[in-house]
Protein backbone atom coordinates (compact mmCIF):
# COMPACT_ATOMS: atom_id res chain seq x y z
CA UNK A 1 0.00 0.00 0.00
CA UNK A 2 2.92 2.55 0.83
CA UNK A 3 4.60 2.15 -2.44
CA UNK A 4 1.24 2.93 -4.26
CA UNK A 5 0.76 6.00 -2.21
CA UNK A 6 4.01 7.07 -2.69
CA UNK A 7 3.91 6.22 -6.42
CA UNK A 8 0.64 8.85 -6.95
CA UNK A 9 1.93 11.86 -4.75
CA UNK A 10 3.83 14.51 -6.34
CA UNK A 11 5.91 16.69 -4.09
CA UNK A 12 5.13 20.79 -4.69
CA UNK A 13 7.43 23.15 -2.85
CA UNK A 14 6.39 26.41 -2.01
CA UNK A 15 2.80 25.69 -1.39
CA UNK A 16 0.63 27.18 0.06
CA UNK A 17 3.66 29.17 1.50
CA UNK A 18 7.09 29.28 0.99
CA UNK A 19 9.00 26.79 2.99
CA UNK A 20 6.00 24.38 2.44
CA UNK A 21 6.40 21.05 0.55
CA UNK A 22 3.11 20.11 -0.23
CA UNK A 23 2.33 16.13 -0.79
CA UNK A 24 -0.47 16.55 -4.38
CA UNK A 25 -2.27 13.03 -3.81
CA UNK A 26 -4.11 14.28 -7.19
CA UNK A 27 -2.21 11.56 -9.71
CA UNK A 28 -2.81 8.90 -7.35
CA UNK A 29 -6.74 9.71 -7.14
CA UNK A 30 -6.31 9.74 -10.93
CA UNK A 31 -5.19 6.11 -11.22
CA UNK A 32 -8.46 4.08 -10.99
CA UNK A 33 -6.39 0.49 -10.56
CA UNK A 34 -4.50 2.11 -7.94
CA UNK A 35 -6.96 4.13 -6.12
CA UNK A 36 -8.82 0.76 -6.06
CA UNK A 37 -6.47 -1.44 -4.69
CA UNK A 38 -6.08 1.23 -1.64
CA UNK A 39 -9.65 1.88 -0.87
CA UNK A 40 -9.85 -1.58 -0.86
CA UNK A 41 -6.97 -2.31 1.73
CA UNK A 42 -8.75 0.02 3.58
CA UNK A 43 -11.46 -1.49 3.81
CA UNK A 44 -10.00 -4.92 4.61
CA UNK A 45 -7.93 -3.06 7.36
CA UNK A 46 -10.89 -1.76 9.33
CA UNK A 47 -13.41 -4.93 8.27
CA UNK A 48 -16.63 -4.48 7.20
CA UNK A 49 -19.16 -3.86 9.87
CA UNK A 50 -16.84 -1.97 12.08
CA UNK A 51 -18.04 1.53 11.09
CA UNK A 52 -21.59 2.99 10.76
CA UNK A 53 -20.64 5.89 8.37
CA UNK A 54 -17.68 7.52 6.80
CA UNK A 55 -16.54 11.23 7.70
CA UNK A 56 -14.26 12.92 5.04
CA UNK A 57 -12.46 16.21 5.41
CA UNK A 58 -12.58 18.83 2.79
CA UNK A 59 -11.64 18.26 0.06
CA UNK A 60 -9.33 15.71 -0.44
CA UNK A 61 -10.47 13.48 2.67
CA UNK A 62 -14.40 13.50 0.42
CA UNK A 63 -12.47 11.51 -2.35
CA UNK A 64 -11.21 8.61 -0.11
CA UNK A 65 -14.54 8.82 2.20
CA UNK A 66 -16.78 8.46 -0.53
CA UNK A 67 -15.35 5.79 -1.90
CA UNK A 68 -15.15 4.01 1.43
CA UNK A 69 -17.99 4.60 1.83
CA UNK A 70 -19.41 3.11 -1.48
CA UNK A 71 -17.37 -0.16 -1.30
CA UNK A 72 -19.32 -0.52 2.35
CA UNK A 73 -22.46 0.62 1.76
CA UNK A 74 -22.60 3.17 4.41
CA UNK A 75 -23.16 6.80 4.68
CA UNK A 76 -20.37 9.30 4.32
CA UNK A 77 -20.34 12.94 6.57
CA UNK A 78 -18.00 15.35 4.83
CA UNK A 79 -16.28 17.73 7.58
CA UNK A 80 -16.32 21.15 5.83
CA UNK A 81 -14.69 24.43 6.04
CA UNK A 82 -16.15 27.41 8.10
CA UNK A 83 -19.09 28.69 6.35
CA UNK A 84 -19.85 25.75 3.39
CA UNK A 85 -22.57 24.45 5.67
CA UNK A 86 -26.37 25.51 5.37
CA UNK A 87 -27.64 24.46 8.85
CA UNK A 88 -26.82 24.51 12.39
CA UNK A 89 -23.44 22.37 12.56
CA UNK A 90 -20.11 22.68 15.52
CA UNK A 91 -17.45 23.77 15.04
CA UNK A 92 -13.66 23.47 16.05
CA UNK A 93 -10.76 25.84 15.01
CA UNK A 94 -7.17 24.81 14.94
CA UNK A 95 -3.63 25.62 13.98
CA UNK A 96 -1.96 24.10 11.00
CA UNK A 97 1.75 23.85 10.16
CA UNK A 98 1.05 26.91 8.04
CA UNK A 99 -1.85 28.80 9.58
CA UNK A 100 -5.30 28.54 11.37
CA UNK A 101 -8.58 26.95 10.31
CA UNK A 102 -12.13 25.89 11.18
CA UNK A 103 -14.12 22.94 10.49
CA UNK A 104 -17.64 22.12 11.08
CA UNK A 105 -20.45 19.69 11.13
CA UNK A 106 -23.76 19.71 11.02
CA UNK A 107 -25.52 19.01 14.48
CA UNK A 108 -27.40 15.89 13.25
CA UNK A 109 -24.52 14.88 11.31
CA UNK A 110 -24.71 11.50 13.24
CA UNK A 111 -26.65 9.40 15.02
CA UNK A 112 -25.86 9.33 18.78
CA UNK A 113 -23.42 6.10 19.47
CA UNK A 114 -22.92 5.67 15.47
CA UNK A 115 -19.50 4.00 14.73
CA UNK A 116 -17.73 6.94 12.80
CA UNK A 117 -14.16 6.02 10.63
CA UNK A 118 -12.46 9.56 9.85
CA UNK A 119 -11.04 9.58 6.35
CA UNK A 120 -8.40 12.19 5.44
CA UNK A 121 -5.39 12.41 2.60
CA UNK A 122 -2.39 13.35 5.01
CA UNK A 123 -1.69 13.62 8.69
CA UNK A 124 0.33 16.11 9.33
CA UNK A 125 0.74 18.49 13.02
CA UNK A 126 -2.65 16.51 14.31
CA UNK A 127 -4.70 19.40 14.18
CA UNK A 128 -7.03 18.52 11.47
CA UNK A 129 -7.31 15.22 12.51
CA UNK A 130 -7.85 16.17 16.68
CA UNK A 131 -10.86 18.81 15.43
CA UNK A 132 -12.56 16.38 13.31
CA UNK A 133 -12.77 13.65 16.12
CA UNK A 134 -13.67 16.54 18.78
CA UNK A 135 -16.47 17.55 15.76
CA UNK A 136 -17.66 13.54 15.33
CA UNK A 137 -17.78 13.29 19.49
CA UNK A 138 -19.66 16.40 19.72
CA UNK A 139 -22.13 15.76 17.21
CA UNK A 140 -22.48 12.43 19.08
CA UNK A 141 -20.73 9.85 17.29
CA UNK A 142 -18.12 7.72 18.00
CA UNK A 143 -14.80 7.60 16.88
CA UNK A 144 -14.24 3.99 15.08
CA UNK A 145 -11.30 4.60 13.56
CA UNK A 146 -8.71 7.47 11.58
CA UNK A 147 -6.88 6.33 8.25
CA UNK A 148 -4.73 8.35 6.28
CA UNK A 149 -3.26 8.07 3.17
CA UNK A 150 0.08 9.45 3.97
CA UNK A 151 1.76 10.85 7.62
CA UNK A 152 4.80 12.76 7.44
CA UNK A 153 5.76 11.67 10.94
CA UNK A 154 8.37 14.47 11.10
CA UNK A 155 5.41 16.81 12.20
CA UNK A 156 4.82 14.56 15.15
CA UNK A 157 1.10 14.82 14.22
CA UNK A 158 0.36 10.99 15.83
CA UNK A 159 1.50 12.15 18.90
CA UNK A 160 -1.47 14.52 19.53
CA UNK A 161 -4.08 11.82 18.50
CA UNK A 162 -2.74 9.53 20.97
CA UNK A 163 -4.32 7.21 22.76
CA UNK A 164 -6.18 7.41 19.57
CA UNK A 165 -4.67 4.70 16.61
CA UNK A 166 -3.66 6.06 13.39
CA UNK A 167 -3.88 4.02 10.71
CA UNK A 168 -1.24 5.44 7.63
CA UNK A 169 -1.03 3.67 4.09
CA UNK A 170 2.68 5.46 4.14
CA UNK A 171 4.54 6.80 6.77
CA UNK A 172 6.94 9.73 4.98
Amino acid sequence: MAALVAGGAVDVPDFPKPGIVFKDLMPFFGDGPTFRKVVDGIVAHYGSGSFDVVAGVEARGFVVAAAIAYATGVGVVPVRKAGKLPRPAFSASYALEYGEATLEVTEDAFVPGQRVLVVDDVLATGGTAVATMDLVEQAGGVVAGFTVLMELGFLNGRERLHPRKVHALLTV
